[in-house]
């Protein structure tokens, strides 16, 4: 017997929350992939650190609250904790891996398309190991098809976003960059949704786990820190928010354009040195 699956059951209030979790979370980790970019190789580990925490737990926390608003007719749905969680850690570190290579490689060419494809995989992997830990009176039987269009939208979109984040074009270049991911990530979410179809069991019966309303309290440590995080990027990094980012012209780091570096108009030291030696030769202004 075929269950009844609804994946809109407050409507629009929970894609559009989703959506927004997951727009907030791309915008944090897409500034902080960019800002690691322009800074020593000591203290790019950690913006690409936190960065991947900001996009796995971002998309995370979307799926989560969409998957508020599903439901299937004929039986409760619960979820088991540590599978739950479990796909939060999957999405962190899978995500890491590609945000590390974009960010040491640099944001073309090879390393962006492994790194991408990391990405996008990490992405897939936690919602289907996310919808792993449903509960319920019935099995979940997937689209083949389906599945595999999901997962090519997910690697797409993380090619793109981490291409847009070494571009450092400026805040709004990022809110653009960050709104697309958005879009792309609900996009796999529900194309992967409608991969889904429940055959249900002939016995009714509660199943284990968690019910949706317990695990509510967790998903809004998310968004809380995001915005604290985000909070703490724009305080203390102003420039970078604004576009205007000063770093140290002498490096050229990866995956930053070359028309982006800033010079300082200084001479070099040989040549002051070179000019004291003729007292006579002629001024700058005379050059």
């Amino acid at each position: 017997m075929q269950g009844t699956v609804d994946g809109f059951s407050y409507g629009l209030v929970t894609p559009l929350v989703a959506y927004l979790m997951a727009c907030l979370g791309g915008a944090l980790g897409l500034r902080c992939t960019t800002r690691s970019m322009l800074v020593t190789r000591s203290w790019r580990s950690g913006w690409l650190a936190l960065g991947s925490a900001a996009i796995g737990s971002g998309i995370w926390t979307m799926h989560f609250i969409a998957m508020m608003g599903f439901s299937v007719d004929e039986t409760p749905i619960h979820y088991d904790k540590p599978t739950t969680f479990a796909s939060l850690g999957v999405a962190i570190v899978m995500v890491g891996i590609g945000i590390f290579i974009v960010g040491y490689k640099g944001a073309s060419g090879t390393a962006l398309f492994t790194g991408g494809t990391i990405t996008g995989l990490g992405i897939a992997s936690m919602h289907y190991l996310g919808m792993a830990g449903m509960r319920l009176n019935g099995n979940l039987e997937y689209n083949t098809f389906t599945v595999a269009a999901s997962v090519v939208i997910a690697v797409v979109a993380a090619i793109a976003a981490l291409w847009a984040a070494g571009q450092v074009r400026g805040f709004l270049w990022s809110v653009g960059a960050s709104l697309v991911m958005g879009l792309a990530v609900s996009g796999m979410h529900y194309t992967g949704m409608a991969a889904l179809s429940v055959h249900l069991h002939g016995a009714a019966s509660d199943p284990a786990g968690e019910s949706p309303a317990a695990l509510l309290a967790p998903l809004m440590v998310g968004p809380l820190a995001f915005l604290l995080l985000a909070g703490v990027v724009v305080t203390f990094d102003p420039l970078m928010v604004m576009g205007k980012p000063g770093w140290n012209a002498a490096e050229q780091k990866p995956g930053i354009p070359a028309h982006m570096v800033r010079h300082t108009g200084r001479r070099p030291a040989a040549g002051l040195r070179q000019r004291s030696k003729h007292p006579g030769s002629r001024t700058p202004q005379n050059w």
